[in-house]
């Protein structure tokens, strides 16, 4: 019984630590820049903001999309005020998340600004 008890506590901690190492530890960070078209929370249990930006090199070229995820209220405000207008967006990238609950992409915005 004491051997099952120290195995869950391990198997707990070592859950909890990965997850945190895999949310504080970003693969890659980088901007982006392009036209907001979605922005909406999402979740059953944990919501959380939930985005599409159009991403467009040329005028009359194919637009790439670029999904991300906004843990941030007031920086999801800022997104939803500037919808349809050229923004960049700061985001860090977080591979491997242990669940969906702490967004439904790996890449995190976690600063905008109105671009000209």
């Amino acid at each position: 019984m004491k051997i099952l008890v120290i195995f869950l506590v391990l198997l707990i901690a070592g859950v909890a630590g990965y997850s945190w190492v895999s949310l504080h530890w970003s693969y890659s960070t980088g901007e982006r820049a392009g036209f907001v078209q979605k922005l909406s929370k999402k979740g059953w249990v944990c919501k959380t903001w939930e985005g599409e930006m159009a991403m467009v090199t040329m005028p009359g070229t194919v637009s790439e999309k670029f999904y991300f995820t906004v843990l941030n209220d007031a920086v999801a405000a800022r997104i939803n005020a500037s919808l349809g207008k050229r923004v960049a967006v700061h985001f860090e990238q977080h591979k491997w998340l242990p669940s969906s609950c702490f967004g439904d992409t790996e890449y995190f915005v976690t600063a905008m600004q109105l671009t000209e």
